[in-house]
């Protein structure tokens, strides 16, 4: 009597309480929430909390790390990522130099990442180790295009360039000069600063006596304000034209005056009274706004809307994936991978995506918006 009140017992537990947990995807993120990139970092860090939990029949654990803005401690990161958390993909880091630094290591573990970072070196020119790359930024040259386009309607004839002394900077630099040569702009002086750099009155002093009609900063957040402040208050009287890195709140508040009439070409969340409604991408901006602000109590940076779309393209291709091999495997990461370049015309908040082999951003003239300060403010320029 015993043994079948046992085995009535067992069966009853099993059909109340012993059914499989529901399968899971891993997904590691590694942003700067601390260190000289923290402005960057911090909007992304916390964009990680509005990435859905649950796609198709999976739910979706995020491991969070910071790297402190060291790429040295970006790889540490990604390879515990890997060998201790075996993730399905990976989005970060937040700066070039960082992710410049990993692609080698997420190219032998077969990982997915998605870079919400500034240069296009991390998925141009396409090679073994960028294959497994998808950028969640425009590409420099589609924002380089739309400024130099500006300084060709405004008669530039001469240009100035001030930028970080790395990936970022170089990309900038690289892309600037081949497109100035095109339309007939001539780079009078070019200089180079460190993202920690607390003065480049230097740099400045020497940009300024070239005297162009123009000079670009390529920079990221608060660290972009530095240059053009410094020339500012050296008595430069020419225009400025700042990259995508500079569009967070504070490179306006830290800014000021300094900043006023500046150009660059960046999302339309910076300008979203101004976007039309037809815009594709402006209703899922406004979401993305909403609720960020409902938990942070603050206007998130775009910079954390790259985030928010590399949770959509996954959101989009993990369904995919999952027909071909199960989450927590290499063919799921390699069907994954193959299921992200497959992405066409998907809506996002910066832009509309259709990746191809050959193109990991995926980005058109619908991810940038033509932009001035005014008054303090972000303005389409006119």
């Amino acid at each position: 009597m015993r043994f079948t009140s046992f085995v009535a017992a067992t069966a009853l537990f099993a059909a109340l309480g012993a059914a499989p947990a529901q399968a899971q995807v891993k997904i590691g993120v590694i942003t700067s929430a601390t260190g000289p990139t923290a402005m960057v970092g911090i909007p992304q860090k916390n964009a990680v909390a509005l990435l859905p939990k649950k796609i198709g029949d999976y739910t979706v654990e995020y491991i969070s790390l910071d790297d402190g803005s060291d790429p040295t401690q970006t790889v540490t990161s990604f390879r515990k990522l890997i060998s201790e958390q075996h993730i399905d993909a990976f989005i970060g880091p937040t700066g070039s130099p960082n992710a410049m630094g990993i692609l080698q290591f997420v190219a032998e573990s077969g990982t997915p990442m998605l870079a919400p970072v500034g240069t296009a070196d991390v998925v141009l020119p396409m090679t073994e180790q960028k294959k497994w790359v998808f950028k969640t930024t425009q590409n420099t040259g589609i924002i380089a295009k739309a400024l130099v386009e500006h300084m060709v309607k405004h008669h530039v004839k001469t240009l100035g360039f001030i930028g970080f002394n790395d990936a970022y900077g170089e990309d900038w630099l690289n892309v600037t000069s081949k497109l100035a040569k095109e339309n007939g702009i001539d780079i009078v002086a070019t200089e180079r600063y460190q993202r920690s750099d607390s003065s480049v009155t230097g740099q400045a002093l020497k940009i300024k006596s070239a005297n162009p009609d123009a000079v670009l900063v390529a920079g990221t957040g608060t660290a972009a304000v530095l240059p053009q402040a410094t020339l500012v208050k050296q008595g430069y009287k020419g225009t400025f034209y700042q990259t995508h890195g500079a569009a967070l709140p504070a490179f306006l508040k830290l800014g000021g005056k300094d900043v006023e009439g500046t150009i660059l070409a960046a999302s339309l969340m910076l300008v979203m009274p101004e976007i039309a409604d037809s815009n594709p991408s402006k209703a899922i901006a406004q979401d993305f706004i909403q609720r960020y602000e409902a938990i942070y109590n603050e206007r998130p940076a775009t910079f954390g809307a790259n985030v928010y779309d590399a949770g959509l393209l996954l959101e989009r291709a993990i369904p995919e994936a999952a027909k071909t091999a199960k989450p927590g495997t290499p063919e799921f990461r390699s069907a994954l991978r193959d299921a992200l370049e497959s992405t066409k015309e998907l809506v996002a908040t910066q832009g509309v995506y259709t990746m191809t082999p050959e193109d990991h951003s995926g980005f058109d003239e619908r991810g940038r918006e033509l932009i001035t300060i005014k008054d303090g403010q972000w303005r389409l320029a006119k």
